[in-house]
């Protein structure tokens, strides 16, 4: 077979292999990414559709690379430095303490002399990038105060290649790169050249293509930017996934940031799948069934060594236990990294050729089961912990604030885009946030009870406030807080009952409805209409109900709740029933009458 049609074919079976797996382990419930792997050794080692897994490995490292790129974009600079005590703590923590564990492991099991078993100890360390985001992105918790975490080590473990790589040099004897001190000073001058590059070089690129109004050019500027900077980092001696991270992280402030993740999502898409694939591809099964019991102990002990390490870790700096449960069951695997190691490891001389093999087979199998794992975390999680999400209000500047994004928030919020607004949402529901985000809401996570996040969230800009929280108790604090700090902002506000718009009205704010009175009118409407009355007719009884509602709630408001009720039920005649509304003087001068006045509810 030509070249060519090698190519196409293997293209072919891989697509194919995606297109199968994702949605079968999908809708059983465990991922896609482990069809993709299911995909990849079916394809591979089972019926050796493609034999050469690594090279592929190598293309489809791309989908990594992007996927750090639209992470980057995701974080602003002072985000990063926000997030710099996990990084730089609690990440290199976990590396050097699982890595002095692992190694103590690794020098027991009498497989490796004691250089090789730092090396394999440090490696072994070291997780998956791509498997841990990609579960993280799938569940929707990125966001989320553990899946920051998460992140935190696993970008501290991308900066520790470089310094693990010069460890395998000084350990081998000088074989291999005989300067690395001015490998890791290359390395530094890499990341300053970026940061530098991105800030002054980046958005006058993309402002100079705008302006051409070639959408394809775009593209191009958005691929080129993205694997560029990969490369450059290569060269240094880094992984490109952290090039691709710092030149996301410069253009996250840069007002093409939508644009661009837009344009790189689907190549993202695509090559992560080819990615997972070609880990499977990559798997050999002649190194499982000759290692099999060796590798049946080592794979679990690895992840438990692991996962009790970082969970004692994230519990020792502050995560409460259901976090550091997460945190733990999603980063026990083996890396990416890990393979680069091992095999500058057998060149060195460290190990043989044959352990590294065995070493990389280990590492794939605890990628293979890492979403199950992680499936099954939410067995050890405890109590009704209420699930925090970062507070990250970049971009929240809109005219309208609301706060609570409940059914009747919802409902408000569609009428208002739909109308050319933007509204900026904030609610204190991880859950709600994320289904409001995948519908393109512009939603934050905070407690809209406290100053100093109305003030993120850009109350100093909003002409009103929309306060459509569910529980009257925290309406009312969100309500006497902006009339205390911020009172050029109009206030709309959802009542729970007939008594708390009495009591919002008491406080004078701009607008109150009751959150089931226009809901009640129409049904009552429409209920009349299919009892056979004429729809006008209707509409006359509905608009006659709401009049009188209105004037004895004006009333209540200024005499109080039972001033309604006694002069309800001091009248000489009972509420009068449902009727065709009357237009006699009588009816205009009775709004007390009617059956709205029976309950407080009403």
């Amino acid at each position: 077979m030509s070249a060519p049609n090698a190519f196409f074919s293997e293209t072919i079976l891989l697509l194919g292999g995606a297109v199968v797996a994702a949605p079968i382990f999908k809708k059983l419930g465990l991922g896609t990414v482990l069809g993709y792997l299911a995909a990849g050794v079916v394809i591979g080692p089972v019926f050796h559709g493609i034999t050469d897994g690594e090279q592929i490995l190598g293309v489809a490292e791309l989908g990594v690379v992007f996927l750090l790129f639209i992470i980057g974009l995701e974080l602003k600079p002072s985000r990063l430095w926000q997030m710099r005590r996990d990084i730089f703590g609690l990440g290199t923590a976990q590396v050097v303490v699982t890595g002095l564990a692992l190694t103590a492991l690794a020098y027991l099991s009498g497989v490796l002399e004691w250089r090789g078993s730092i090396v394999a100890g440090f490696g072994l360390a070291l997780s998956s990038t791509a498997f841990a985001m990609q579960i993280l992105e799938g569940t929707g918790e990125v966001n989320t105060k553990y899946g920051q975490r998460s992140f935190s080590v696993l970008l501290l473990q991308d900066l520790a290649i470089v310094p693990l790589l010069a460890l395998i040099t000084v350990l081998g004897g000088g074989q291999g790169s005989n300067t690395p001190f001015l490998d890791f000073a290359i390395a530094i001058g890499a990341v300053i050249a970026m940061i530098v590059m991105g800030r002054y070089l980046l958005t006058p690129l993309f402002q100079v293509i705008a302006r051409t109004g070639a959408r394809e050019a775009m593209i191009a500027a958005a691929l080129f930017v993205v694997m560029g900077s990969a490369t450059l980092m290569q060269f240094a001696g880094l992984s490109m996934a952290m090039g691709a991270f710092l030149s996301g992280i410069m253009l996250a402030e840069s007002s093409y940031r939508h644009e661009l993740e837009a344009d790189i999502e689907p190549f993202r898409g695509v090559l992560l799948a080819i990615f997972f694939i070609a880990v499977g591809l990559s798997l050999e099964l002649q190194v499982l069934v000759d290692n099999a019991l060796f590798i049946v102990a080592a794979v679990p002990i690895i992840m438990a060594v692991k996962a009790a390490v970082i969970y004692a870790l994230c519990r020792a700096s502050g995560s409460p236990h259901n976090d550091a449960i997460r945190i733990a069951f999603l980063l026990p695997q083996g890396g990416e990294f890990g393979f680069v190691l091992f095999t500058a490891a057998a060149t060195a001389g460290l190990m043989p050729s044959s352990t590294a093999s065995l070493l990389v087979a280990i590492v794939t199998l605890t990628m293979a089961l890492t979403p199950i794992g992680s499936a099954l975390s939410s067995r050890l999680l405890t109590g009704d912990e209420h699930e925090e999400l970062d507070e990250d209000f970049a971009g929240a500047n809109a005219d309208v604030l609301m706060v609570g994004f409940s059914r009747f928030g919802q409902i408000a919020a569609q009428i208002l885009l739909a109308g050319g607004r933007d509204v900026t949402v904030i609610d204190f529901s991880a859950d709600r946030i994320r289904q409001a985000s995948s519908f393109g809401f512009r939603i934050y996570f905070g407690d809209g009870t406290r100053k100093d996040v109305l003030r993120s969230a850009g109350i100093d800009k909003a002409k009103i406030v929309v306060v459509c929280t569910q529980k009257r108790e925290i309406t009312d604090k969100v309500v006497e807080l902006v009339q205390a700090d911020y009172p050029h902002a109009k206030l709309f506000v959802r009542s729970y009952d007939r008594i708390h718009s009495i009591a919002l009205r008491n406080l004078n704010v701009d607008y109150e409805l009751r959150e089931t009175l226009e809901s009640g009118l129409l049904f009552g409407r429409r209920t009349l209409q299919a009892l056979g009355v004429g729809e006008a007719e209707a509409y006359e009884i509905g608009e006659d109900i709401r009049r009188r509602d209105e004037e004895r709630l004006v009333l209540q408001v200024s005499e109080g709740l039972q001033a309604g009720r006694d002069m309800l039920f001091s009248h000489p005649v009972r509420p009068e029933p449902l009727v065709k509304p009357k237009r006699s003087m009588e009816m205009d001068a009775d709004p007390l009458a009617g059956p709205a006045d029976v309950t407080a509810d009403a």
